[in-house]
């Protein structure tokens, strides 16, 4: 977790110069805890409370949100919705966010085929995906926020992605070659960074979320 040095107002030095400078600001948040893995599990009572503090996080930074895009998955969706109503924007969903799917059968040791995943991004079992993929699928979404964000003044504010555990670690991975299967691992429900780009350079992602 990196500490952020916080003004009387509550923003941070690097939020503020984010609103302040030609800095473009992607977040990118894994769902909050959910009952399960199914597409349509929702949030636990505690992931709920979870999603409130996910806006909590971007109102008390006085952080502007132009535009939320989520894995379509009921969690993703939900943890979503009350940052949508404080921001004010909808709730847009992408399939491309989605989460990855390992295998089509149940695996009996997942650990082994998700480390030689990490170790092997065009690793891909039968019916399954590979990290390649999955990093290659957020990344479009990622890029073409981006480029519609071209158009407008950065001031608008910033744009939150909301994907799944391995569509993060995997696109983190793009930014951050060290981060892999341990780091994947230590994800928490929810998570979040932030990803700044300037001058046709992205800055190293950053952990922003407080557990």
């Amino acid at each position: 977790m990196t500490n952020q040095r916080l003004s009387h107002t509550g923003i941070s030095a690097s939020e503020r110069e984010e609103q302040e400078s030609s800095v473009r600001t992607v977040y990118l948040v894994r769902h909050c805890r959910a009952t399960g893995g199914g597409p349509d599990a929702p949030l636990t009572e505690e992931g709920e409370r979870q999603a409130q503090a996910l806006a909590d996080w971007f109102r008390d930074r006085g952080v502007r949100v132009r535009r939320i895009v989520s894995s379509p998955l009921t969690r993703a969706v939900q943890s979503a919705t009350p940052l949508a109503r404080w921001a004010g924007v909808p709730v847009e969903t992408d399939e491309r966010l989605r989460e990855r799917v390992l295998c089509a059968t149940p695996v009996p040791d997942w650990r082994e085929p998700t480390i030689a995943s990490f170790a092997d991004p065009d690793l891909c079992l039968p019916g399954g995906e590979s990290g390649r993929q999955a990093a290659d699928r957020a990344l479009a979404v990622l890029e073409g926020t981006l480029k519609q964000g071209t158009a407008r003044e950065h001031s608008d504010g910033v744009v939150v992605l909301i994907t799944h555990g391995q569509p993060l670690a995997q696109l983190l991975g793009r930014f951050d070659a060290a981060f892999g299967f341990d780091e994947w691992l230590a994800l928490t429900n929810p998570d979040l960074y932030r990803l700044r780009f300037a001058a046709g350079e992205t800055l190293r992602p950053e952990r922003v979320w407080q557990t």
